[in-house]
């Protein structure tokens, strides 16, 4: 196995992507991945849909691009909604008893698996949460029901898009050691 941190040190939010379509293979292998994400009592709480075709694409930009956010996805050739599904039983009593989200907890988890995965594959991926989230339920056939809590912007980077310094809390800020 590659090393781990080499491949969370170089996934970063890109936010200028090329226009080169993104291959339905790599896709399906980022869903493969967020598949097989742990969550709590095997809820998996997650649906995915993705999006390459270009007329929806554009439809989907407008719902992420309101009140002036998300610019950047003008260029993005494909997406990711993530919808919450309700979660087994067990699961469902775990969050009441113990006062837990883990639902959003498992979806995290799952979008991590996906973007690691697309860093993988050479993609590059931004998590966005700021949308339209009617609008875009209207758009994919969502139920008014259901809640789209990410989605995420997919594609290959564009050659100027370099990679940043990642500024993080120092370990000492993050971490209490007890021995």
């Amino acid at each position: 196995m590659d090393n781990f941190y080499e491949l969370a040190s170089k996934r970063q939010s890109c936010r200028n992507y090329s226009d080169r379509p993104v291959e339905k293979e790599k896709l399906m292998q980022c869903i493969k991945s967020a598949a097989i994400a742990p969550s709590a009592c095997n809820g998996q709480p997650w649906h995915y849909t993705l999006i390459t075709e270009s007329e929806t694409v554009a439809k989907l930009v407008r719902h992420l691009q309101s009140a002036g956010a998300n610019r950047f996805t003008s260029k993005t050739p494909a997406f990711a909604v993530i919808t919450e599904k309700p979660t087994n039983a067990m699961a469902s009593m775990g969050e009441r008893l113990k006062d837990q989200d883990f639902s959003s907890m498992d979806i995290g988890i799952s979008v991590a698996h996906f973007v690691l995965q697309a860093e993988a594959l050479g993609l590059s991926t931004c998590i966005i949460g700021w949308f339209n989230e009617n609008g875009i339920k209207e758009l994919l056939n969502i139920k008014k029901s259901d809640r789209i809590r990410l989605v995420i912007a997919v594609g290959y980077k564009d050659d100027s898009d370099k990679l940043r310094p990642k500024k993080r809390k120092s370990l000492e800020d993050i971490l209490t050691v007890i021995e």
